[in-house]
Protein backbone atom coordinates (compact mmCIF):
# COMPACT_ATOMS: atom_id res chain seq x y z
CA UNK A 1 0.00 0.00 0.00
CA UNK A 2 1.41 3.26 -0.97
CA UNK A 3 2.30 6.34 1.61
CA UNK A 4 0.63 9.58 1.91
CA UNK A 5 0.63 11.65 -0.89
CA UNK A 6 2.40 14.20 0.93
CA UNK A 7 6.15 11.33 1.06
CA UNK A 8 7.92 10.67 -1.56
CA UNK A 9 6.23 8.73 -4.46
CA UNK A 10 8.26 6.56 -6.63
CA UNK A 11 6.90 6.52 -10.09
CA UNK A 12 7.77 3.86 -12.97
CA UNK A 13 8.22 6.84 -16.04
CA UNK A 14 9.23 4.01 -19.04
CA UNK A 15 9.65 0.41 -18.71
CA UNK A 16 10.94 -2.20 -21.57
CA UNK A 17 10.24 -5.92 -21.83
CA UNK A 18 13.13 -7.70 -23.23
CA UNK A 19 13.56 -11.40 -23.96
CA UNK A 20 16.59 -12.37 -21.57
CA UNK A 21 16.67 -12.76 -17.92
CA UNK A 22 18.13 -9.67 -16.59
CA UNK A 23 20.41 -9.90 -13.33
CA UNK A 24 21.90 -6.71 -13.12
CA UNK A 25 21.64 -3.21 -14.21
CA UNK A 26 23.69 0.01 -14.09
CA UNK A 27 23.64 3.58 -14.78
CA UNK A 28 26.54 4.73 -17.11
CA UNK A 29 28.31 7.94 -15.49
CA UNK A 30 27.94 10.91 -16.46
CA UNK A 31 25.06 9.75 -19.06
CA UNK A 32 21.41 9.61 -19.62
CA UNK A 33 22.53 5.62 -20.56
CA UNK A 34 22.07 2.25 -18.52
CA UNK A 35 23.02 -1.22 -18.84
CA UNK A 36 21.76 -4.30 -18.68
CA UNK A 37 23.33 -7.66 -18.39
CA UNK A 38 21.83 -10.88 -17.83
CA UNK A 39 21.56 -14.40 -20.05
CA UNK A 40 19.84 -15.54 -22.89
CA UNK A 41 17.26 -18.75 -22.82
CA UNK A 42 20.24 -20.50 -24.53
CA UNK A 43 23.04 -19.82 -22.14
CA UNK A 44 24.92 -17.24 -23.41
CA UNK A 45 25.52 -13.60 -22.20
CA UNK A 46 23.63 -10.75 -22.95
CA UNK A 47 24.71 -7.19 -22.30
CA UNK A 48 22.56 -4.30 -24.01
CA UNK A 49 22.88 -0.44 -23.65
CA UNK A 50 19.52 1.63 -23.14
CA UNK A 51 19.36 5.37 -23.53
CA UNK A 52 15.85 7.50 -22.21
CA UNK A 53 13.82 8.27 -25.37
CA UNK A 54 11.30 11.03 -25.30
CA UNK A 55 8.44 8.32 -25.25
CA UNK A 56 10.68 4.83 -24.84
CA UNK A 57 13.81 3.24 -23.75
CA UNK A 58 15.57 2.25 -26.69
CA UNK A 59 18.57 0.05 -27.17
CA UNK A 60 21.29 1.26 -28.83
CA UNK A 61 23.78 -1.61 -28.82
CA UNK A 62 23.52 -5.17 -28.43
CA UNK A 63 26.23 -7.80 -27.44
CA UNK A 64 26.03 -11.67 -27.15
CA UNK A 65 28.88 -13.08 -25.15
CA UNK A 66 29.56 -16.96 -24.72
CA UNK A 67 28.88 -16.96 -20.83
CA UNK A 68 25.90 -15.77 -19.10
CA UNK A 69 26.80 -12.33 -17.47
CA UNK A 70 25.38 -12.05 -13.32
CA UNK A 71 26.50 -9.19 -12.18
CA UNK A 72 28.67 -5.59 -12.96
CA UNK A 73 30.10 -2.56 -11.36
CA UNK A 74 31.38 0.44 -12.87
CA UNK A 75 33.19 1.46 -9.35
CA UNK A 76 37.05 0.75 -10.58
CA UNK A 77 36.78 2.94 -13.52
CA UNK A 78 37.79 6.21 -14.47
CA UNK A 79 35.04 8.49 -15.74
CA UNK A 80 36.87 9.08 -19.17
CA UNK A 81 36.92 5.29 -19.93
CA UNK A 82 33.86 4.25 -17.71
CA UNK A 83 34.59 0.56 -18.13
CA UNK A 84 31.86 -2.10 -16.96
CA UNK A 85 33.24 -4.98 -15.23
CA UNK A 86 31.44 -7.89 -14.92
CA UNK A 87 31.33 -11.42 -13.19
CA UNK A 88 29.95 -14.81 -15.37
CA UNK A 89 28.68 -17.67 -14.82
CA UNK A 90 31.88 -19.55 -15.56
CA UNK A 91 33.67 -18.08 -13.13
CA UNK A 92 35.50 -14.70 -15.52
CA UNK A 93 35.88 -11.71 -14.30
CA UNK A 94 35.90 -9.00 -17.64
CA UNK A 95 35.39 -5.56 -18.13
CA UNK A 96 34.42 -3.90 -21.69
CA UNK A 97 34.68 -0.54 -23.04
CA UNK A 98 31.34 0.11 -23.95
CA UNK A 99 31.56 1.66 -27.53
CA UNK A 100 33.71 -1.38 -28.81
CA UNK A 101 32.53 -4.22 -26.48
CA UNK A 102 32.90 -6.69 -28.41
CA UNK A 103 35.89 -8.23 -26.81
CA UNK A 104 36.81 -7.08 -23.28
CA UNK A 105 39.29 -5.06 -21.96
CA UNK A 106 40.46 -7.33 -19.51
CA UNK A 107 39.52 -11.12 -18.83
CA UNK A 108 40.67 -13.63 -15.88
CA UNK A 109 39.63 -16.99 -14.85
CA UNK A 110 38.50 -15.49 -11.13
CA UNK A 111 36.66 -18.69 -9.91
CA UNK A 112 36.07 -22.43 -10.61
CA UNK A 113 32.47 -21.93 -10.08
CA UNK A 114 29.83 -18.60 -11.06
CA UNK A 115 30.60 -15.05 -10.06
CA UNK A 116 27.92 -14.01 -7.77
CA UNK A 117 28.64 -10.24 -6.76
CA UNK A 118 30.97 -7.68 -7.98
CA UNK A 119 32.13 -4.47 -6.43
CA UNK A 120 34.47 -1.59 -7.67
CA UNK A 121 36.46 0.78 -5.90
CA UNK A 122 38.97 3.66 -6.62
CA UNK A 123 37.09 4.62 -9.56
CA UNK A 124 34.64 7.54 -10.82
CA UNK A 125 36.56 9.91 -8.25
CA UNK A 126 35.12 7.49 -5.62
CA UNK A 127 37.77 6.30 -2.89
CA UNK A 128 41.23 7.00 -2.09
CA UNK A 129 43.80 4.48 -3.56
CA UNK A 130 44.03 1.70 -6.24
CA UNK A 131 41.17 1.17 -8.61
CA UNK A 132 40.31 -2.16 -7.83
CA UNK A 133 37.56 -4.74 -7.75
CA UNK A 134 35.75 -7.78 -5.45
CA UNK A 135 34.07 -10.40 -6.76
CA UNK A 136 32.51 -13.13 -4.44
CA UNK A 137 31.74 -16.61 -5.86
CA UNK A 138 30.19 -20.26 -5.63
CA UNK A 139 33.27 -21.77 -4.87
CA UNK A 140 33.37 -19.52 -1.44
CA UNK A 141 36.30 -17.35 -1.81
CA UNK A 142 36.46 -13.59 -2.14
CA UNK A 143 38.98 -12.28 -4.66
CA UNK A 144 40.42 -8.65 -5.25
CA UNK A 145 41.73 -7.86 -8.35
CA UNK A 146 43.65 -5.05 -10.17
CA UNK A 147 43.45 -4.55 -13.32
CA UNK A 148 46.41 -3.06 -14.16
CA UNK A 149 48.46 -5.95 -13.05
CA UNK A 150 48.60 -9.11 -14.77
CA UNK A 151 46.43 -12.27 -13.78
CA UNK A 152 46.85 -13.08 -9.86
CA UNK A 153 44.60 -11.48 -7.46
CA UNK A 154 46.17 -8.98 -5.00
CA UNK A 155 44.25 -10.28 -2.22
CA UNK A 156 42.24 -14.00 -1.62
CA UNK A 157 39.71 -14.75 1.51
CA UNK A 158 38.90 -18.52 1.41
CA UNK A 159 37.95 -20.68 3.81
CA UNK A 160 40.35 -23.05 5.70
CA UNK A 161 40.53 -26.58 4.50
CA UNK A 162 38.75 -27.63 7.53
CA UNK A 163 35.94 -25.02 7.08
CA UNK A 164 32.78 -26.01 5.17
CA UNK A 165 32.77 -23.77 1.66
CA UNK A 166 30.33 -20.94 2.12
CA UNK A 167 28.58 -19.86 -1.37
CA UNK A 168 29.18 -15.92 -1.00
CA UNK A 169 26.00 -13.99 -2.42
CA UNK A 170 27.24 -10.52 -1.85
CA UNK A 171 30.43 -8.46 -1.36
CA UNK A 172 31.17 -4.88 -0.84
CA UNK A 173 33.63 -2.00 -0.52
CA UNK A 174 34.21 0.47 2.25
CA UNK A 175 36.27 2.35 4.46
CA UNK A 176 38.76 3.79 1.29
CA UNK A 177 39.28 7.41 2.93
CA UNK A 178 42.76 7.15 2.70
CA UNK A 179 45.84 5.35 0.69
CA UNK A 180 45.97 2.44 3.10
CA UNK A 181 42.98 1.56 4.27
CA UNK A 182 40.02 0.02 2.54
CA UNK A 183 37.58 -3.07 4.39
CA UNK A 184 35.23 -5.55 2.39
CA UNK A 185 32.31 -6.83 3.52
CA UNK A 186 31.31 -10.38 1.96
CA UNK A 187 27.99 -12.41 2.90
CA UNK A 188 27.18 -15.86 2.75
CA UNK A 189 24.09 -18.69 2.13
CA UNK A 190 24.24 -19.43 5.90
CA UNK A 191 23.94 -15.33 7.21
CA UNK A 192 27.07 -15.33 7.70
CA UNK A 193 29.04 -11.36 7.38
CA UNK A 194 32.77 -10.96 7.14
CA UNK A 195 34.64 -7.89 7.16
CA UNK A 196 37.77 -7.95 5.76
CA UNK A 197 40.75 -5.10 6.38
CA UNK A 198 42.88 -5.14 3.52
CA UNK A 199 45.60 -3.10 5.45
CA UNK A 200 46.27 -5.60 7.62
CA UNK A 201 44.80 -8.81 5.81
CA UNK A 202 42.49 -10.18 8.23
CA UNK A 203 39.48 -10.49 9.06
CA UNK A 204 38.15 -7.61 11.49
CA UNK A 205 34.92 -8.58 12.61
CA UNK A 206 32.04 -11.47 11.43
CA UNK A 207 28.72 -12.15 12.60
CA UNK A 208 25.58 -14.32 11.66
CA UNK A 209 21.85 -12.96 10.86
CA UNK A 210 20.59 -15.92 10.36
CA UNK A 211 19.29 -16.01 6.91
CA UNK A 212 20.99 -16.43 3.76
CA UNK A 213 22.46 -12.88 3.25
CA UNK A 214 22.06 -11.13 -0.93
CA UNK A 215 22.48 -7.80 -0.71
CA UNK A 216 25.41 -5.59 1.47
CA UNK A 217 26.11 -1.99 1.14
CA UNK A 218 28.18 1.18 2.24
CA UNK A 219 26.24 4.16 2.82
CA UNK A 220 29.33 5.39 1.41
CA UNK A 221 32.37 3.64 -0.20
CA UNK A 222 34.76 6.89 0.55
CA UNK A 223 34.78 7.82 3.92
CA UNK A 224 35.35 6.34 7.55
CA UNK A 225 33.24 3.37 7.72
CA UNK A 226 29.75 4.72 9.06
CA UNK A 227 26.51 2.37 7.81
CA UNK A 228 26.52 -1.32 6.73
CA UNK A 229 23.10 -2.54 5.56
CA UNK A 230 22.45 -6.67 4.75
CA UNK A 231 19.51 -7.81 3.05
CA UNK A 232 18.42 -11.17 3.54
CA UNK A 233 15.79 -13.96 3.00
CA UNK A 234 12.74 -14.32 5.04
CA UNK A 235 12.18 -10.66 4.85
CA UNK A 236 14.54 -9.19 6.88
CA UNK A 237 17.30 -6.65 6.66
CA UNK A 238 19.71 -5.20 9.28
CA UNK A 239 21.68 -1.64 9.43
CA UNK A 240 24.69 -1.55 11.04
CA UNK A 241 26.60 0.83 12.60
CA UNK A 242 30.19 0.41 11.77
CA UNK A 243 31.28 3.68 13.41
CA UNK A 244 32.46 2.34 16.93
CA UNK A 245 33.51 -1.58 17.15
CA UNK A 246 33.52 -2.59 20.75
CA UNK A 247 35.14 -5.65 21.58
CA UNK A 248 32.63 -8.30 22.67
CA UNK A 249 29.72 -7.01 21.33
CA UNK A 250 30.90 -5.76 18.07
CA UNK A 251 28.82 -2.96 15.76
CA UNK A 252 25.40 -1.86 17.14
CA UNK A 253 22.91 -2.41 14.59
CA UNK A 254 18.84 -2.90 14.23
CA UNK A 255 16.95 -4.85 11.86
CA UNK A 256 14.14 -4.57 10.08
CA UNK A 257 11.21 -6.78 8.38
CA UNK A 258 9.85 -5.46 4.91
CA UNK A 259 8.73 -7.21 1.58
CA UNK A 260 7.20 -10.01 3.42
CA UNK A 261 9.18 -12.05 0.80
CA UNK A 262 13.32 -11.88 0.55
CA UNK A 263 15.00 -8.89 -0.23
CA UNK A 264 17.15 -9.00 -2.89
CA UNK A 265 19.08 -6.05 -2.54
CA UNK A 266 20.05 -2.55 -0.90
CA UNK A 267 20.98 0.64 -3.10
CA UNK A 268 21.77 4.19 -1.15
CA UNK A 269 20.76 7.19 -2.43
CA UNK A 270 24.33 8.82 -3.79
CA UNK A 271 23.44 12.11 -2.79
CA UNK A 272 21.72 11.39 0.40
CA UNK A 273 23.88 8.73 2.57
CA UNK A 274 20.54 8.15 5.16
CA UNK A 275 18.15 7.09 2.39
CA UNK A 276 17.95 3.72 0.81
CA UNK A 277 15.89 2.01 -1.36
CA UNK A 278 15.29 -1.86 -0.78
CA UNK A 279 14.00 -4.60 -3.54
CA UNK A 280 11.80 -7.62 -2.68
CA UNK A 281 10.99 -10.92 -3.98
CA UNK A 282 7.35 -9.49 -4.26
CA UNK A 283 7.74 -7.17 -6.81
CA UNK A 284 8.25 -3.96 -4.50
CA UNK A 285 10.45 -1.49 -3.56
CA UNK A 286 10.68 0.48 -0.51
CA UNK A 287 12.47 4.07 0.26
CA UNK A 288 13.71 4.07 4.02
CA UNK A 289 15.37 6.78 6.02
CA UNK A 290 17.88 6.00 8.57
CA UNK A 291 17.88 8.44 11.96
CA UNK A 292 20.97 8.91 14.22
CA UNK A 293 20.49 8.92 17.69
CA UNK A 294 21.04 11.43 20.50
CA UNK A 295 24.41 9.65 21.09
CA UNK A 296 25.78 7.47 18.87
CA UNK A 297 28.34 6.28 21.88
CA UNK A 298 27.89 4.94 24.70
CA UNK A 299 30.75 3.85 27.53
CA UNK A 300 29.82 0.38 29.16
CA UNK A 301 30.02 -0.74 32.82
CA UNK A 302 33.89 -1.33 31.86
CA UNK A 303 34.59 1.88 30.63
CA UNK A 304 34.51 1.01 26.76
CA UNK A 305 32.76 2.69 23.78
CA UNK A 306 29.80 0.75 22.19
CA UNK A 307 28.06 2.26 19.44
CA UNK A 308 24.31 3.07 19.74
CA UNK A 309 21.88 2.12 16.73
CA UNK A 310 19.29 4.63 15.33
CA UNK A 311 16.04 4.24 13.72
CA UNK A 312 14.64 3.69 10.39
CA UNK A 313 11.13 4.98 8.92
CA UNK A 314 10.04 3.76 5.93
CA UNK A 315 9.16 6.45 3.46
CA UNK A 316 7.46 4.60 0.60
CA UNK A 317 6.46 1.26 -0.63
CA UNK A 318 5.46 0.71 -4.04
CA UNK A 319 5.16 -2.64 -6.33
CA UNK A 320 6.44 -2.25 -9.39
CA UNK A 321 5.68 -6.00 -11.27
CA UNK A 322 4.18 -9.55 -10.26
CA UNK A 323 8.46 -11.07 -10.14
CA UNK A 324 11.01 -10.14 -7.61
CA UNK A 325 13.10 -6.56 -8.10
CA UNK A 326 16.67 -7.74 -8.28
CA UNK A 327 18.73 -5.30 -9.45
CA UNK A 328 18.47 -1.52 -8.70
CA UNK A 329 20.73 1.59 -9.53
CA UNK A 330 20.10 5.17 -8.68
CA UNK A 331 21.33 7.56 -11.33
CA UNK A 332 25.34 9.56 -9.78
CA UNK A 333 24.02 12.72 -11.43
CA UNK A 334 20.05 13.26 -10.98
CA UNK A 335 18.52 12.80 -7.45
CA UNK A 336 15.68 10.40 -7.47
CA UNK A 337 15.96 8.91 -11.28
CA UNK A 338 16.70 5.36 -11.36
CA UNK A 339 16.62 1.82 -13.19
CA UNK A 340 15.33 -1.53 -11.77
CA UNK A 341 14.71 -4.97 -13.51
CA UNK A 342 13.10 -7.98 -11.95
CA UNK A 343 12.18 -11.69 -13.43
CA UNK A 344 9.32 -10.70 -14.80
CA UNK A 345 12.59 -9.67 -17.90
CA UNK A 346 11.36 -6.45 -17.86
CA UNK A 347 13.71 -2.91 -16.92
CA UNK A 348 11.90 -0.18 -15.34
CA UNK A 349 13.57 3.76 -15.33
CA UNK A 350 11.57 5.56 -12.42
CA UNK A 351 11.43 8.59 -10.62
CA UNK A 352 11.56 9.18 -7.02
CA UNK A 353 9.71 12.49 -5.64
CA UNK A 354 10.88 15.20 -2.90
CA UNK A 355 13.93 13.75 -1.95
CA UNK A 356 15.42 17.19 -0.70
CA UNK A 357 12.27 17.40 1.73
CA UNK A 358 13.48 14.17 3.79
Amino acid sequence: MAKSLSNPQIIAHLEKSLNFTIFDVRWIPCSARFVVIGSHPRGTGALQLFELGQKELVCTKAYEKKSSLKCCTFGATSLQERHLACGTFDGRMETYDLERADVPVYTVKAHDEIVNCIDGVGGLGIGIGAPEIVTGSRDGTVKVWDVRQERDPVALMAPADNETKRDCWAVAFGNAYTESERVIASGYDNGDIKLFDLRTMSVRWETNIKNGVCGLQFDRKDIVMNKLVATSLESKFVTFDVRTQHPKDGFASISEKAHKSTIWGVRHLPQNRDIFMTLGGNGSVCLWKYSYPKDRVKVDGDGVEKGVAGTLEQIQNVVLGTQPISAFDWSPDKEGLCVCSGFDQTVRVCIVTKLKSL
